[in-house]
């Protein structure tokens, strides 16, 4: 699954900013990738003042970082597309200028990841993956693609 880390300036990302920004990436990940959407996950970290430097001087503008973590076997092009959507989805839904967004991917093999207790399939053999789990895993894991 990936996991996108998003960090920002404390006090700029509003819960409904949040929940924008999640279904965003959840659907720029899946758009990318053709990887079902329960895959993605997005948690938010904000950065209280006094905690941001660059260059050693501390910074006091409004940032934010996303990095995400996502299984290896993608194409260039898919990655290329991937920090771009999901870089102008963040301007979009904040406003936030793009020189202060931050959009990192970091690549694992699938089988360093275990995620809903079973290692990871390679890219494109989600389906497969999916149907040989145990039927409740599969319904919670259909249930997380189908949230509001």
């Amino acid at each position: 699954m990936p996991t996108y880390f998003v960090s920002a300036t404390q006090n700029i990302l509003t819960p409904d900013h949040k929940r924008k920004l999640a279904k965003e990436i959840t659907r720029a990940h899946s758009h990318a990738t053709g990887a079902q959407s329960f895959f993605a996950q997005v948690i938010f970290n904000e950065i209280p003042g006094g905690s941001h430097f660059m260059g050693g001087a501390e910074i006091n503008t409004t940032q934010v970082f996303v990095y995400g973590h996502i299984r290896g076997g993608r194409t260039e092009e898919q990655k290329k597309g991937l920090l771009a959507d999901i870089t102008e989805s963040v301007h979009t839904v904040t406003g936030i200028e793009r020189r202060f967004l931050w959009t990192y991917i970091n690549e694992l093999p699938p089988a360093n990841m275990v995620e809903y207790g079973q290692v990871l399939p390679q890219p494109g053999k989600e389906g497969q993956w999916l149907e040989s789990l145990p039927p409740a895993d599969r319904e919670y894991m259909l249930s997380l693609s189908e949230a509001k």
